[in-house]
């Protein structure tokens, strides 16, 4: 009986995982996307840092986005159970936030940075630990909106299955996109230094390839830059049209009518990302006014 009993267990316990390993498999099939901007957007953040930091500065990030997850994971948990409601709102509220900061980012860099070059002095001291700490915080304040938005996607997935199977399948993929993103960007950011310690190798191909990699870093790290910036406004633009139902609706009718074009499938995926994009172009700007309002109003009644 007691074998019997054991076996029954075992048996439930297999089923359990089968069912956690093919949900999670699920959920992070929908969460890929969000993981390639969450790479993008957390790369271009090691931009600046001194080349022995920078593994440093992303542990320390990822360090953040784990806990990020260990607070998300719960509390999506808890919003799910007494006020599902809740979700779309907060998501809502990311979505903007990061359209704010990829606006924040194109004003400073296109309206304030020739200003900034002029008035700064030929050489200036820079405090490299507070500069770190500002790279750190802010790539932290991103990755909680991004993280956010996969736990909420992958909520989606298994709202219907048990308890246990939820948070099973929750911090499975908490861990494995934190593992993926922040594995990913270590390699990225010392493709470089790889690209020097080939080129000090005996064979000839191993230099040439040496010298590719290391001619190549510096337009890769320029080209996530842009990337991280333009998936601000593509996720944020996404995360608000999906919340508008009037918004949403529009846009998924172009990406169909785009499907009929010559190569009408890229132009079907081509199209409501652009279209999302402009959305949280738009977003950002409008919340950035209403800040930079309010800063100035502040400043005025004091």
């Amino acid at each position: 009986m007691a074998g019997a009993s054991l076996l029954t267990l075992l048996d439930d316990i297999a089923t359990l995982l089968d069912d956690v390993a093919l949900m999670t498999k699920v959920a992070a099939q929908k969460t890929a996307g969000v993981l390639g901007d969450d790479l993008a957007l957390n790369a271009q953040q090691v931009a600046g840092v001194r080349a022995e930091r920078e593994i440093p500065v992303v542990w320390a990030v990822a360090k953040g986005s784990l806990l990020n997850k260990a607070i998300l994971v719960p509390l999506a948990l808890l919003i799910s159970a007494f006020v599902p409601w809740a979700v779309t709102p907060l998501l809502m509220v990311g979505g903007a936030f990061l359209c704010f900061e990829g606006c924040e980012k194109l004003v400073h860099r296109f309206l304030q940075g020739a200003e900034e070059v002029d008035a700064k002095p030929l050489v200036e001291p820079v405090d490299m630990s507070a500069f770190e700490n500002d790279k750190v915080k802010g790539a932290i304040r991103t990755d909680f909106i991004l993280s956010a938005e996969i736990i909420t996607i992958t909520l989606g997935t298994v709202a219907t299955a048990p308890f246990l199977q939820q948070v099973t399948v929750l911090s499975g993929i908490a861990v494995i996109m934190t593992m993926g993103v922040y594995g990913l960007v270590a390699g990225i950011v010392k493709l470089d230094d790889l690209g020097l310690w080939m080129t000090r190798q005996g064979s000839h191909i191993a230099q040439k390839l040496g010298y590719v990699i290391v001619g190549a870093a510096p337009w890769l790290m320029k080209t996530l830059t842009v990337a991280g910036t333009a998936a601000m406004f593509l996720v944020g633009g996404g995360i608000l049209a999906h919340g508008v139902p009037w918004l949403h609706h529009p846009i998924e009718a172009v990406g169909a009518v785009a499907s009929q074009w010559p190569a009408g499938a890229v132009w079907q995926v081509l199209m409501p990302n652009l279209l999302n994009a402009v959305l949280g172009v738009l977003a950002g700007a409008i919340v950035l006014a209403v800040v930079l309002l309010g800063q100035r109003l502040r400043g005025t009644a004091h």
